[in-house]
């Protein structure tokens, strides 16, 4: 069905009609100017993200249902991030008409599933055209006490650097599908030289070689919030002294955290957790496993660190690793390496504005 046959109030009350609010603080959601949300002892966080096609997704690779769930997810991670609770999303599309209206279903089943399982209300949005393909803007709402809330600025000296999961998993994922579609379009464009119409309609059913790299794939088509990791923390009794999520890359983040904290810090690079996947791949291609460790980015884990009388508490925690401490800021950012040589650590990760 195309999408001017509903039109813009159609096509929202189409996709949101049958949605159940979870949240007290949600008291009114979609379907009037604004929504209405009630917050009286709690500090709000709010956070927006947004995705443009051909910088931040590629439709070659991503279908409509998995880029939803990511959509949401990335904004999720932001409040979780701040050691927050997230509450509530507004959800933005900039549409083409390439676009129908069973595929706005199912980029909304995908964003209804990541809501779900954080218990996120979806409470108004915005539609209107496009000429240059989909964009995609999600403002998250969350919540948290005053005393709870966790910046990037409260790094210390001595305290311990710790990150959730695993690191380049992500970014070898989009190594992977990348190699795989440069792949398919040069059979295609050599087909289409020798006018091999045999060849095009078996192009048709091209199957890429994912075989054995499942994990990566997805680890950059499905992209998980850790809010796992900050619930963890909470029954251990562990309040951060600064976090992020980590999109950009760990050196990127790190530095920030730096930065805004006025500390220095040292990493170790054989207490980077790496999976197998990750370094099997990064060696077919030819790639340091390391780099793409500290400068991959949209692993969307947590970076962390605690006071280092938690140390024996991080430990409890699985799912977490110890990669570090931070430094007086006089002492600079360094990355150990295996063979305890010492090196400049650089804020390499992903800018979409390069």
């Amino acid at each position: 069905m195309e999408i001017a046959k509903l039109g813009e109030f159609g096509l929202i009350n189409h996709l949101t009609k049958d949605l159940e609010n979870k949240n007290e603080s949600t008291k009114y959601g979609v379907g009037d100017d604004c929504a209405v949300l009630h917050y009286p002892d709690t500090e709000v966080l709010v956070t927006t993200d947004l995705l443009m096609e051909g910088v931040h997704f590629d439709l070659t690779y991503i279908d409509l249902k998995h880029l939803g769930y990511k959509s949401a997810m990335v904004n999720i991670s932001d409040v979780f991030a701040m050691n927050g609770t997230p509450r509530q999303i507004t959800v933005s599309l900039a549409l083409s008409k390439r676009f129908t209206v069973e595929d706005m279903e199912e980029f909304y089943a995908g964003l209804r599933l990541a809501c779900e399982k954080w218990n996120v209300d979806i409470v108004g949005g915005d539609t209107t055209s496009s000429y240059t393909g989909l964009a995609i803007s999600i403002t998250c709402i969350g919540e948290a006490r005053k005393d709870d809330i966790v910046y990037r600025n409260g790094a210390r000296n001595t305290d311990l650097i710790c990150v959730s999961g695993d690191l380049g998993a992500a970014y070898m994922g989009l190594q992977l599908l990348e190699r795989e579609k440069s792949v398919y379009y040069q059979q295609v464009n050599e087909a289409k030289k020798k006018d091999d119409k045999k060849a095009l309609e078996e192009l048709a059913h091209f199957s890429p070689d994912f075989a054995g790299k499942e994990y990566l794939l997805q680890r950059q088509l499905q992209t998980e919030a850790r809010g796992d990791i900050v619930r963890k923390l909470r029954e251990v009794g562990i309040r951060p002294t600064a976090m992020m999520d980590i999109s950009d890359g760990l050196s990127s983040e790190l530095m920030h955290i730096c930065k805004q904290s006025h500390v220095g810090c040292r990493i170790y690079e054989k207490e980077l957790p790496i999976d197998y996947q990750t370094a099997v791949m990064a060696e077919e291609m030819n790639m340091n496993v390391t780099t793409c460790a500290l400068n991959g980015g949209e692993d969307y884990e947590l970076l962390f660190t605690v006071p280092i009388g938690d140390l024996e508490k991080i430990k409890e925690i699985e799912d977490v690793r110890l990669i570090g401490h931070i430094t007086e800021e006089k002492y600079g950012h360094l990355l150990v390496s295996r063979d305890n040589q010492e090196f400049e650590l650089k804020a390499q990760g992903w800018n979409p504005l390069n």
